[in-house]
This record gives structure tokens, sequence and C-alpha cells, in this order.
């Protein structure tokens, strides 16, 4: 038996008037979650533990079975997992997003936060914005290592975790109050709009049309991450597929393989055809007995406040992941188990992360059961299944309890 997770970050929401009282995933033309959720067992799970801030950090490790109130130490260091970063026990990761701020004639702190991705800016152009506050801001204690995308690290050698917002969290909103209380890292933020506002690549962004990468924004602060071995704890040799350091950085700490795609860049056009190819290979080639694949495009267009680009990207999901990965592994002739879920939902109306329960499906090639539900929030909540404890999802899907 095969095990694959297809995780639509963010995909779950509210019901919204100008879809007819539907949410997105209602909404959405999915033929192939519609199919296959008459065959599967749907529900609701509660990822988000009481009392902890509802991030795709805590929400993932509670879908890969990891309960955050023990493994969780902090968003960025799982990252800097990911991309390499030798921590030290008394090293503090920092996550440092490459933001949109508004370039009015006001004083620094009463500037407004547009866009917290930049127009979803390249990682080639945002290595070398962050290249430039490098070569003024970096020093023994404060050292930066280059990300995917707008999401880059701070490393705070002998540091504290400190508090520190979100700026998906804040859009829209003058950031005087949501800047650090730590005068070191609010003069770098400082400093650092006063670094790229001006430069080349962000004039020519603005000339685009394009959000400027104007301003680094750091959050998500702790301490070197201590997960147990994925594949010790369940029996099944683990491969993580998505284009986000965070989901990597999970995946090496809990010993699991990460596949490098292509082109898979978080967005609505990432590669998505390449993330089934390589979650498919793992399973059917490469020896592995489990894949996750995180598809972050719906996420991204909830803090865009985008309706019909979230519509869009479940589509996308439907057609472009779940279809071709059950294409592909009934032509194998493979078993398999497959479970879709969100982590959290990112509603439009908020345009940031909720703690409410999300539905999950749960379809066995070998065991397809008869309902006449879709896969959708109102019809996991009116199945009557429900897991309250989001980290035991996944002994349920690997039929380890």
């Amino acid at each position: 038996m095969k095990y694959i997770v297809v995780l639509g970050d963010g995909m779950a929401d509210d019901p919204i008037e100008a879809l007819g009282g539907k949410t997105p995933l209602a909404y959405a033309n999915t033929p192939n979650l519609d199919k296959l959720s008459k065959l599967s067992e749907i529900g609701m799970v509660h990822t988000i533990p009481d009392g902890m801030s509802p991030g795709s950090d805590t929400a993932n490790l509670s879908v890969m079975g990891y309960d955050p109130k023990i493994y969780y130490s902090g968003r960025s260091p799982l990252e800097a997992l990911s991309i390499g970063v030798p921590m030290k026990g008394t090293d503090i990761a920092i996550r440092c997003n490459i933001v949109t701020i508004s370039e009015d004639d006001v004083p620094f702190e009463e500037k407004t936060i547009i866009d917290h991705s930049s127009s979803e800016i390249s990682t080639e152009d945002c290595a070398v914005l962050l290249n430039e506050v490098m070569k003024e801001l970096a020093n023994e204690t404060y050292q930066f290592y280059v990300g995917t995308s707008y999401r880059h690290c701070l490393i705070w050698n002998q540091g504290s975790v400190v508090e520190l917002t979100p700026p998906h969290d804040v859009l829209g909103r003058v950031i005087g109050q949501y800047l650090p209380e730590d005068e070191v890292l609010k003069n770098m933020m400082k400093r650092s709009y006063e670094i790229l506002v001006n430069h080349p690549i962000n004039i020519e962004r603005k000339k685009q049309g394009l959000n400027p990468a104007n301003c680094c924004w750091f959050w998500g602060a702790g301490t070197k991450p201590m997960l147990s071995s994925f594949e010790e704890k369940t029996g099944k040799k683990g491969m993580m597929v998505s284009a986000v350091d965070l989901l990597k950085g999970i995946a090496v700490g809990a010993g699991m393989g990460v596949a490098l795609v292509e082109g898979a860049n978080g967005g609505l056009h990432t590669n998505y055809e390449g993330k089934v190819e390589a979650a498919v290979k793992s399973v059917t080639e490469d020896g592995y007995d489990f894949a996750y694949i995180h598809v972050e495009a719906p996420d991204e267009m909830g803090h865009q406040g985008s309706m019909e680009r979230k519509v869009q990207a479940i589509e996308y999901l439907d057609s472009k992941v779940i279809g071709p990965v059950v294409e592909k592994l009934e032509a194998a002739g493979e078993d398999f188990r497959l479970l879709v879920l969100p982590d959290h939902p990112t509603p439009i109306r908020v345009r940031t992360h909720t703690s409410d329960n999300v539905p999950y499906m749960l379809y066995d090639s070998t065991k397809k059961e008869e309902h006449t539900w879709n896969y959708n929030e109102e019809e996991g909540r009116n199945s009557g299944n429900f897991v309250a404890e989001g980290h035991k999802l996944i002994d349920k899907f690997l039929q380890l309890a």
C-alpha cells in the first residue's frame, strides 16, 4: 500500500455571497474530487491546537503527525533547515520576508504594508536585493541566508525569541505598532527600506506594474527544532514535494526525502506536473511508501484577497494534481490511500489564517465506499466524522490506529 497526501495550503474558507453563499472549495469545478469523494470518507479535522497560532508551521506539523505542542519551536528554524543553515543551539532563526510597503513621503513608522510577497517576486531577483541588504547589515551577530522567492532567513547569534508580527496578518495596515520592539531589528528593517526603495530592480518592477520588494520584514523567531524520525515513528519512508522552505525544513528535520522540482515556486502557475511526477516516482520506483504533495497557491490567493484566483488555484489542484496522481498510480497497478485536506483556512474576508476546522477526504483504492456527498466544508461538517486532535489523523490514514 502506498500513501499520498495532497495538501492544499489555506484551501478552506468561509461562504462568500458573490459565490452564491458557497466557499471557494464548494464553488470550484472539481470533477476529480467530486468523483473520489463519493468513494471516500470525508470529515473535519482540528489541525491547530487550542491556544496556538494558526500558521502553516503548526498546521503542517499536525497533519504530518507531530503534535505542535511538543515539537514546535518556531517557524523560521524549520525553514533554516531546508536551506542548509548550520544552526547552533544558541542561534535564533527569524523569517525575513522582503515585502512591499508604501513609498509615500511619511516617516517609516507611518507607512502601510501592501504585499507580503512583493507580487511573488522570483528567487533570482530577490537574491540580488537581499545581497544588497547583506552588504551593509550582515555581521558576526546577524547573518542572512537566501531562501525561495520572497522568503529568506536571518540567523541571530546568541539572540532571543522575541515576539514578531507575521506580515500577512496586517496587510493594509500602518506598520508602526507591528514593528519589532527590539531596536536593532527595527532599525535593520528601516535601513533595508532605504537600501531597497530605489534599487534598479524595484524601479523596473514598478514600470511593469509589479509591487516593489522594498523592505525586509522579520517574523517567526525560534530555536533549533528537534523532530523525531518520520520513518521510525510511522514505519513509512516518506518524501516531501513542495516549493516552500517551511515544508522542506519539516521534512529535513523528520529525516524524509525532499524532491527538488524545477519550476516549483509556490505560486498559482507552479510546476504541478513536475510535482506529481516526483511524488509518483518516489512511491512507484524509488522505494518510498509515503509522499506529501504540498500546494501553496490557495493560501497565496487567500492572502491576496482574490476570490477568483483562489477558485482557480483549487481547480488547478483538482485537474493538475488530484486527477493525474490517481491516474498514474492506477496505471502503475499500485494499491494506495489518498488524503486530501488544507492545513488551515485562509479566508478571503480576512486575508490571513484562522484556526477553524478543515475538511479532509480519505480515499482507499482497495475499499471504495458509497456516498452522495462532495468534498467541501459544509458536507464535511455534515458527515459526522471529526478528528479532534489533528496530529492523530495521520495514524488513521496510515492505518496505524
